[in-house]
């Protein structure tokens, strides 16, 4: 049994990390730049992201890879370092919970390819799930216990994911999470019933929603997965609130107070891993761990 599955094993609810994105640009990362570089230009701001979330005692830690697949990775001519970067990016995780005591689990991060599959766009999925493989394989070299497929708006897209990763390894647990911001549907029309059986049947380890429109979104996805596949693991993975420009930043409303609200308010629904997302920094997932403190995990 590896640790994410001891860690499910466990009684108790599990939290999950916060914002990768939101934290490197107050680091200083710049918009429209390569977050997966700083995983060998920059490993220790991206270290000290990860220690951050260790210490507001998160159990999950997402690798720094959320774009990086070679589709997306050649908007910054980098398509020939996928594998380089996710490794790097898992090894920055590893150490970092090694140092903090070695109860986290490792999971490697695979976000959207940045294409739209075939027959709607000219992605074809043999391509994407060739690049997800790609990438899942640098992923695993680092060290992973898990892959988490997050932020995906098509089925036919996370199918291509799924078969990626299951090219790569044939039994490395994978979490899977779509994001529901139109109307109670993802960009592409799936309703969270749609979402929870599908993945219930690829054979996925847990399953859910991120990002979105906030918290009050998640929670009604939640609750419809819950109702829909009641022994399903749910991962509910809020952004802090609807973002608003502010001279050309995102800036998100939901302070940690609102978010420990949350994180309560989703394990009412239904979730067994509660985590945060875009605008969310360690000081909310402290929050969110007092919110849910004597429910969570030992």
């Amino acid at each position: 049994m590896g640790a994410w599955e001891e860690l499910l094993a466990r009684p108790g609810l599990i939290l999950a990390d916060g914002g990768m994105g939101t934290m490197l640009m107050e680091l200083g990362l710049q918009f429209g730049a390569s977050p997966e570089l700083w995983n060998v230009e920059h490993p220790d701001r991206v270290r000290r992201v990860h220690g951050g979330y260790l210490q507001a005692g998160s159990r999950v830690i997402l690798t720094n890879t959320f774009g990086g697949n070679r589709l997306r990775l050649s908007l910054h001519n980098l398509q020939d370092r996928v594998v380089e970067f996710n490794t790097a990016a898992a090894q920055l995780v590893r150490e970092e919970v090694r140092q903090a005591g070695g109860r986290a689990v490792v999971a490697g991060d695979i976000g959207p390819s940045g294409g739209i599959l075939a027959p709607l766009g000219e992605l074809e999925p043999a391509e994407a799930t060739a690049a997800f493989a790609e990438q899942a394989r640098g992923l695993m070299a680092g060290g992973v216990d898990v892959i988490w497929i997050e932020t995906l708006s098509s089925l036919e897209e996370m199918r291509a994911a799924i078969d990626g990763v299951r090219q790569a390894s044939a039994d490395i647990p994978i979490v899977a999470t779509l994001t529901f911001d139109t109307r109670g549907r993802t960009m592409m029309g799936v309703t969270p019933e749609q979402a929870v059986r599908e993945l219930s049947a690829w054979g996925v380890s847990a399953l859910g929603a991120n990002c979105g429109n906030g918290p009050d979104e998640i929670l009604s996805v939640i609750e419809k997965m819950k109702a829909a596949a009641p022994q399903a693991v749910l991962v509910a993975k809020a952004n802090a609130g609807v973002p608003k420009l502010e001279k050309g930043r995102a800036v998100y409303g939901a302070g940690p107070e609102e978010m420990a609200v949350y994180a309560a308010a989703a394990a009412e629904a239904g979730a067994r891993v509660i985590g945060a997302c875009c605008g969310s920094t360690p000081r909310h997932l402290e929050a969110m761990a007092a919110a849910l403190q004597g429910r969570l995990s030992a």
